[in-house]
């Protein structure tokens, strides 16, 4: 459901976004949907990292990437003597 939402905008910054949704064939309004869209989106994907990184166990990570595989590497894969 969406709904009408008074929104100010200082000058400048209207006849920017006007500009960038012309150039993209939307409409303002659509325009700044997705402006906002995307920031929400950031946001969420910020918190997301953060909240994951604290349940981390550095330990188990080194434990893991310690660990020697069964498998060559694969052409390409391979790492070249220091």
């Amino acid at each position: 459901m969406s709904r009408t939402f008074p929104l100010r905008l200082p000058e400048s910054i209207r006849r920017a976004a006007e500009g960038l949704a012309r150039e993209d064939g939307v409409s303002l309004n659509q325009f700044i949907a997705t402006a906002v869209a995307e920031k929400v989106s950031a946001l969420n994907t910020a918190t997301y990292f953060r909240t994951r990184a604290g349940r981390a166990d550095r330990a188990r990570f080194d434990q893991i990437l310690g660990r020697l595989g069964s498998l060559p590497p694969r052409d390409g894969d391979e790492v070249e003597p220091k």
